[in-house]
Formats: structure tokens, C-alpha cells, sequence
């Protein structure tokens, strides 16, 4: 942190960020210093010294914070530089949510500074108008905003303290549970269920491909079959008919824009279209919003101001002419909208560039499309649809075609192609060269990605845009749920073709069940869903949580106190946790007995263990000790088969050796299906190789040598600097310093493989120090 000059600042303005903090210094000039609170002060303290509890549920739920440890150094420079301008001269800058709301609320109480008095700005947009605006129009502390925050916090707190004990104790390798995010593990759960559950049917869809004019389009049939003999019976009829156009109809069409982005739909569309994580999309958003190159990034309003329509409706008239303008004003759904007054937007809707970023540059690029389509007219299309009739059957073949007669917004945002049709009028005769009935699946409810989820979150009023990414990201963390990587399975399709008079079958494959990309709970994600819904509903009720998020609303707007509605909420929430002794944990998920082993007579029982679904082989009644495995790759405790079992316990295989004499093994453990390549020993660790595809059974020592050079070579690659404690190392987002307990990124700017070990030592000293528990300092302040 830079050292504050005494006599040179007249005031001092604290903000969130480093990042934040020089911009706005820049526009402020040298009567103001500007420093950075580096996010958050205080958390609420794990244990009080002499005895109690941190929450005092019995005394207005007052609480007792703890200064992080690593923010001891920020806070005595904070404390100096007050002490320097005098407390009447301290501006809190902190964001304008909530959460910014309650960081100065907690900045007065450990600055000692009066929340009634000292002053507080906001801004939506790190520009030099908004900062000097902000100045000139300071206001106080709004506690409402602050027991809103305080209320979230400590519900929070109560849950995880009180609830994760019960898990622990109750449930086969449970970690934990939250109040908002046990409800997406839920949704998750049930959605997995409705596709196990799916009762898949098949149909015929048949096409015909027509020419006309010496071009080729496409119709579909109106009827589809249900079977392979009906099907062909139908392809069939069409030997010798002929084919003509009996309607032409012409229908204009529009499409108009989207609303600017909201903190929801912007990690929406940032999925969709750029394949971005709820997380790492508020990250980069985070970041254009420190360089002033955006507006605020939590908010739940689609409104524009005056000022920003004004801009856009200019630059729009001036780029592509007064027909492609047209204002749109957007009413905010979420009547709420308490996060910010303003949606996602550039501060300077002509700036191209806003990042040298490539990450970032797009995400902006994104935002910028998407403000200037929302000012921008309507595309107009035309659709048009031919019916073509068959001499030898009922049935007729329709074509649709569009074509775009003014494209509108469609000029800077959504994709849209013509599609268009021959020249056609009635009773034209056409003529066919194949007809194709292809058998197609009905699909089951999709999976969720990381925007769907977010956009289910939203409808049912769950969490709020500062919540939406971690709670995604915790859900993942805990091991409820994970991102799937399969390709699918494949599936037989058979396809029938009538080109001229012969009808040819072909079995064609293609994958299904994909769930690359798509959020999957795990085992241990149904268990304790499962769980939550027998015995604590409310936690996972969606209708509880959402009505507690508008009580938090509630506390915001003043029309509810924050501790009454704790006292609601924790009353009956206690006396479930009082009741929780009497959960019989041998109940708590699924044990089925499959079989006999028929080499030992021993049962076989697929179960929840510590780490996930495993088998075991034999009673714990036995004097012999059972033997474990890890549950197959695609079963689970309900309809794993004998079979599949007695080959678990062929695990682990022994697949030969190195050149060098190292044993390959084949197995599966608690992550996975892996080689072993080596022995454990005190002075050796082996190499594992995680097997994506290849089957441990039947995995060759080929290819497991294969599988071995590829690994070689890719810790070689990532490997690119060895000083002993510190190394430089290529990762998953660049080239990063490490001493195997803190990272530091290497600039982009900076060769990686032109470091020495005191430019790498630097680096780590000058990297901000990760966040971590430990006892509480010894300073702590009891709130009410």
C-alpha cells in the first residue's frame, strides 16, 4: 500500500480495490487521497475469547466480528491517513450494493468514525462526471442497506454452524449445507431424476429434397411415423408421384432486441455465447468496472439513463443512419431491483477497445452489443411457407423460408441468415431428389450450464446478481456438484432413403447424454439433497428461500426489522437441529445387498461410504475384514448388477512395466479409473494418470505407455523454472510463480522463461497473501 502524505491531502477517500482506487485519484486531483480497503475488513469471528458464542441468538442476535488477519497492515494504514485529514474529511466510497453498503458501515466502527455523520458517495460508473457528482452529493450510512446485509450474513452463519454438525454426524461423507445453496443442489437433483426417469420413444421424420429452377430446398412432411414399417411403407406409396405447389403464403415478421444486461442475463448470454463461468465472467466483469470502462456490475435493473440513451441514440444515427435508432425505455422485472439503478453498460458506448485482455475485450465486447441493440429499430423479416401436395398420398411436404428485408439491431447483435426458397407460384411441378425418413429421439429435459441455472435461480427468486456466482461456484467446491465432461454415449439410428426407385436402410450412430459443459450432481449431491428434503424441507424449499430473500428486501426498504425476522427464521429452524438426534444414520441413504461372491460365499453390498457409492465384499460382522471397491464408472447403488461388482474387484490390475522397471498398474479410486506407474514408497511417489475414456479392465500396456509419455510430456512442458523452494510453472491461465503454498501470476508483459530467482522471489512477495482461517485476532467489537 502507498504511504500517505500528511500535508499534502486535505481528504481521504477509502474504496474496495487497489485497481478502483488510482482511477478515481486520477479524476479527484491532489486535495484527495484515495486508498483501498482490499474488499472486506471484518467477518463474523469463529470463537469469542472467555466463552459465548458469536451470535448471541438470546440477545438480539448481536455478533461479534473479527478483523481478517491478513487486513491488520491495511487497516493501521487506513487508521493513519484518517487520523491525518480528521474524521470530518473521510469519504467511504465502498460499492453501492449491500455489501458496499455494509463494508463502510464496517470501516466507521473500526476507524472509529460516526456512521450518522461521516460522509458516504456512490457511483454506477468510475468516469470523472459520476465521481465529481458523487462528491458533490454526499450522503450518510443507509443502516437499513447495512442490517439487510448483516441479516443474509448471520441467517448464513446460523445455518452452516448448525447444520453442517448434523451432516457431519448424520450423513456418509457429508461436508456441509447452506441456506441458498442447498436449494440448486436440489434443482439439480430433480432435474437428473426427471432424466433418469425419461421413457424415451422414437419417431420417423421424413424430408424431402426438391428442385425448382436449377435450385435445391428442403421440406418436411407433416405426419410423422411411429415405426420402421410404416416408415417404408409410406416411402413406398411415392413410387411414380409427383409433386406440385398448391399454396404460397407470405407473412412479415419482426424481432426486436433485448434489454441491456442485468447481472443474471449477462452470465447468461456470457455462457451461451463465450462459453464463460458464472465466476470467471463477474471476474473480468469486476475488472472492467475498476478500469471505468463499465457500469456497475451487480444490479437487477435493465434501465438506461437519460444520458447513456442520448449517447447511444447519437452514435447509432451517426454510424448507420436515423432508420436503424429507435429509444427504448425497459421496465425492470424484479420490482426489487434494490442492487444498482442502472443495467450493465460501457460508461463510453463510441469506445471499441476497453481491454488488452482477450478475455475481457470480449466480455466488453459483448456488453457494448448487446447497450447499443437495445437503442436500435426492429429487424423485419418475411417468412414465407410452401405447401407441396403428392399425388400418392394424403400427406404434404411444407417448405419454410425467411428472408430479412431490414436487418435492425440483427446489424450489431444476433445472428440471423436468410433462408431462402426458389421463385414459386401455385401448381408449379417440382421435382424430388431423395426423400429421407431419418428416426430421431425425443429428448429429455435438458441439464443445467452454469447460465441456465442462473436464469432458474432468478425465476424463483433465489439469491440475488451479488450471490448468483457463488453460489455456482460453492455447489462445485462442496463436491455436490460437478462440471461433466462426456461426450455422450453411443446410439444406433436407422435412416431410410428413396432416391429414384430404390429404397436403401442405413444404421447411422450418433452420441446422446451428453454432459460436457453441464452441471451434474454427484452421488454425494443426491445424498444430501435427499437428506435436506426429509428432514430440514425449509432449507430446501423454494418458496422458503425466496421468501426469505424478499424479507431481506423488506429489511432494506424498512418495512421489517432485521431481527424479527431472524427470530422467525430461527426458531422453528433450532428446533429442528434439537430433533436431529434422533436421525438414524444407518438410514441415511441406500445399502443393497447385489449378491454372493461365488469364489468366497461372501455377500456383496453396494453402499455410501466416506468418499461416495462403493461395494463391499463381506460383513463388518466377519472376523476376516471386508474388501472394498469403488463403484463402476455410469452405475449407482440401485442398479449396479452383480456382475459389474465381481469385475470391481478384478481391481487393480497389474498391466506390466517400464522400460526402467516400474510397474503399471490399472484402478479406480476415489476420483476415477487411473494408472499407477511406480511403487509407493518412503523415498518415491508414483505417477497417476486419470483415464478419460479407456477402461480399467481392459486398458492394454500400450496403451497404458502411451498414456504415461503423454503425462511425461506434459509436466516437462509445465515445468518451465526449478529454483528448489520456488518454481516457475506453466498453469491452466498462464505462467505463475510459486513456493507450493503462494501463487503469483508473471505479467504478460514478462517472459516467464527470462526469470531469475530473485525476479520470481519478487513476485510471490509482491502478490496479495490468500485468505485464510486461523484464531481470531485479539481485537473484536460486539454489534447490534
Amino acid at each position: 500500500m502507498r504511504i500517505v502524505n500528511e500535508y499534502m491531502s486535505k481528504n481521504l477517500v477509502i474504496v474496495e480495490s487497489p485497481a478502483k482506487a488510482k482511477t478515481i485519484e486520477k479524476y479527484l486531483g491532489s486535495d484527495f487521497h484515495v486508498l483501498s480497503s482490499i474488499g472486506h475488513i471484518r467477518s463474523i469471528a469463529k470463537k469469542v475469547r472467555g466463552g459465548g458464542e458469536p451470535i448471541d441468538v438470546d440477545n438480539g442476535f448481536a455478533t461479534t466480528y473479527e478483523v481478517d488477519p491478513e487486513k491488520k497492515k491495511v487497516i493501521a494504514e487506513l487508521k493513519r491517513a484518517v487520523k491525518s485529514v480528521g474524521s470530518s474529511n473521510v469519504w467511504l466510497a465502498t460499492d453501492e450494493d449491500r455489501e458496499g453498503e455494509a463494508i463502510a458501515w464496517h470501516l466507521c466502527e473500526v476507524l472509529d468514525l460516526d456512521p450518522a455523520t461521516t460522509k458516504r458517495i456512490v457511483f454506477h460508473e468510475i468516469t470523472k462526471p459520476a465521481i465529481l457528482a458523487a462528491i458533490g452529493n454526499p450522503r450518510t450510512i443507509d443502516m437499513k442497506l447495512v442490517e439487510a446485509q448483516q441479516a443474509r450474513q448471520i441467517l448464513d452463519r446460523i445455518v452452516g454452524f448448525e447444520l453442517s454438525p448434523v451432516v457431519w454426524r448424520k450423513v456418509p461423507g457429508g461436508k456441509s449445507a447452506g441456506r441458498v445453496q442447498s436449494p440448486a443442489v436440489r434443482l439439480l437433483v430433480e432435474r437428473e431424476a426427471e432424466i433418469r426417469g425419461f421413457a424415451g420413444s422414437s419417431q420417423y421424420r421424413v424430408t424431402a429434397l426438391f428442385h425448382h429452377d436449377n435450385q435445391e430446398f428442403k421440406a418436411e412432411l407433416d405426419q410423422r411415423f411411429d415405426s420402421e414399417a410404416d416408415t417404408q411403407k409410406f416411402l413406398e406409396s411415392l413410387a411414380g408421384a409427383e409433386y406440385a405447389v398448391s399454396d404460397i403464403t407470405k407473412k412479415p415478421g419482426t424481432r426486436n432486441p433485448s434489454a441491456p444486461f442485468t447481472t443474471s442475463t449477462l452470465q447468461q448470454e456470457a455462457n451461451a455465447k463465450l462459453g464463460y463461468g458464472s465466476r470467471a465472467t463477474m471476474s473480468s466483469a469486476q475488472k472492467l468496472y475498476q478500469d471505468g470502462k463499465i457500469t456497475y456490475m451487480r444490479t437487477d435493473s435493465t434501465n438506461l439513463s437519460g444520458q447513456a440513451i442520448a449517447a447511444a441514440t447519437d452514435y447509432i444515427k451517426q454510424l448507420y443512419g436515423p432508420e436503424y435508432s429507435q429509444v427504448r425505455k425497459f421496465k425492470t422485472k424484479n420490482a426489487s431491483a434494490q442492487e444498482a439503478h442502472e443495467a450493465i453498460r460501457p460508461t463510453d458506448i463510441t469506445r471499441e477497445t476497453a481491454s488488452n485482455n482477450e478475455y475481457d475485450q470480449k466480455l466488453y465486447d459483448l456488453i457494448r452489443r448487446r447497450t447499443l441493440a437495445s437503442q436500435m429499430s426492429p429487424a423485419k423479416l418475411e417468412h414465407t411457407t410452401v405447401t407441396i401436395t403428392i399425388s400418392t398420398a394424403s400427406q404434404t411436404f411444407t417448405a419454410k423460408g425467411q428472408a430479412i428485408t431490414f436487418d435492425g439491431f440483427l446489424r450489431v447483435y444476433g445472428a440471423s441468415k436468410d433462408e431462402l426458397l426458389p421463385q414459386l407460384t401455385a401448381n408449379d411441378k417440382l421435382n424430388v431428389t431423395t426423400v429421407t425418413a431419418r428416426q430421431t429421439f425425443a429428448k429429455p429435459p435438458a441439464r443445467y450450464t452454469e447460465g441456465s441455472l442462473v436464469k432458474k435461480l432468478e425465476d424463483l427468486g433465489i439469491g440475488r446478481p451479488s450471490t448468483y456466482a457463488t453460489i455456482i461456484d460453492t455447489v462445485q467446491t462442496r463436491g455436490y456438484v460437478e462440471k461433466g465432461e462426456s461426450e455422450g454415449e453411443p446410439r444406433d439410428i436407422i435412416v431410410l432413403e428413396r432416391s429414384g426407385d430404390d429404397i436403401s436402410r442405413d444404421v447411422e450412430s450418433e452420441k446422446t447424454g451428453s454432459t460436457r459443459g453441464k452441471l451434474v450432481p454427484t452421488p454425494a449431491g443426491e445424498l444430501i439433497a435427499g437428506f435436506l428434503g426429509d428432514h430440514f424441507e425449509q432449507i430446501v424449499d423454494y418458496d422458503f428461500t425466496s421468501d426469505v430473500e424478499e424479507h431481506f428486501d423488506d429489511i432494506a426498504e424498512g418495512s421489517l426489522a432485521r431481527n424479527t425476522m431472524l427470530e422467525e427464521f430461527y426458531k422453528p429452524f433450532h428446533k429442528l437441529i434439537e430433533e436431529s438426534g434422533d436421525i438414524d444414520r444407518s438410514q441415511v441413504g441406500s445399502n443393497r445387498e447385489i449378491g454372493t461372491d461365488p469364489k468366497s460365499g461372501k455377500p456383496i453390498i453396494a453402499r455410501f461410504g466416506r468418499f461416495g457409492p462403493m461395494l463391499q465384499l463381506g460383513s463388518t460382522d466377519d472376523e476376516e475384514k471386508p474388501q472394498f471397491a469403488p463403484m463402476p464408472r455410469g452405475a449407482r447403488i440401485d442398479d449396479v448388477t452383480l456382475e459389474q461388482a465381481l469385475e470391481a474387484f478384478k481391481l487393480p490390475r497389474t498391466l506390466g512395466e517400464t522400460d526402467d522397471g516400474k510397474v503399471i498398474k490399472a484402478a479406480i479410486g476415489r476420483f476415477g479409473p487411473f494408472i499407477q506407474i511406480g511403487t509407493k514408497t518412503k523415498t518415491n511417489k508414483p505417477l497417476y494418470v486419470s483415464l478419460k475414456e479407456d477402461d480399467p479392465h481392459d486398458i492394454g500396456l500400450e496403451r497404458a505407455l502411451e498414456l504415461y509419455a503423454e503425462k511425461l510430456k506434459a509436466e516437462a512442458e509445465k515445468h518451465i523454472a526449478d529454483f528448489g523452494a520456488v518454481k516457475v510453472l506453466n498453469g491452466r491461465w498462464g505462467a505463475y510463480v510459486t513456493d507450493g503454498s503462494k501463487n503469483a501470476k508473471v505479467p504478460k508483459d514478462i517472459d516467464p522463461k527470462s526469470l531469475t530467482e530473485a525476479d520470481a522471489t519478487k513476485l510471490l512477495k509482491e502478490a496479495p497473501a490468500k485468505k485464510r482461517g486461523g484464531r481470531a485476532p485479539a481485537k473484536r467489537k460486539k454489534s447490534k
